[in-house]
């Protein structure tokens, strides 16, 4: 139990060096990992397995993927972009994503939190209340 716990505080301990300010830095991950390789620490894979956990959590928290139907324009990508910020308190980049199902509309996901406007799911809402 104790020699989890002090991987998981490693593991965050190098996601915190990863960082160049509040966004993971490629190049600084690049060096954590070639300093894991060349200085293995003791359960090494547990360790790696605990970064790459920490990493991807933080990669989502600051993503959010934009799934349209339809045409969606820069300005509107900009909109959902900034409003993303302020309403988190941080960066957020997006990844766009065409998905024709939602037949006209979008759909938003920031981490675990979703926001969707489109015929589809006003469609599955009508037709579960029927």
């Amino acid at each position: 139990m104790k020699q989890d716990k002090q991987i998981k505080e490693y593991a965050k301990k190098l996601l915190q060096i990863s960082k160049d300010g509040e966004t993971l830095s490629e190049e600084k991950v690049e060096a954590v990992l070639k300093s894991l390789e060349a200085n293995p620490p003791r359960h090494y894979q547990a360790v790696l397995k605990a970064y790459l956990k920490l990493a991807e959590q933080d990669v989502a928290r600051s993503t959010a993927l934009v799934d349209y139907a339809g045409e969606l324009s820069q300005a509107g990508l900009d909109a959902i972009q900034s409003n993303l910020s302020s309403e988190y308190g941080r960066s957020i980049s997006v990844i766009t994503r065409e998905e024709p199902s939602l037949i006209a509309g979008v759909r938003v996901r920031v981490d675990c939190d979703v926001y969707e406007s489109s015929i589809a799911s006003s469609l599955a809402s009508l037709e579960s209340s029927l």
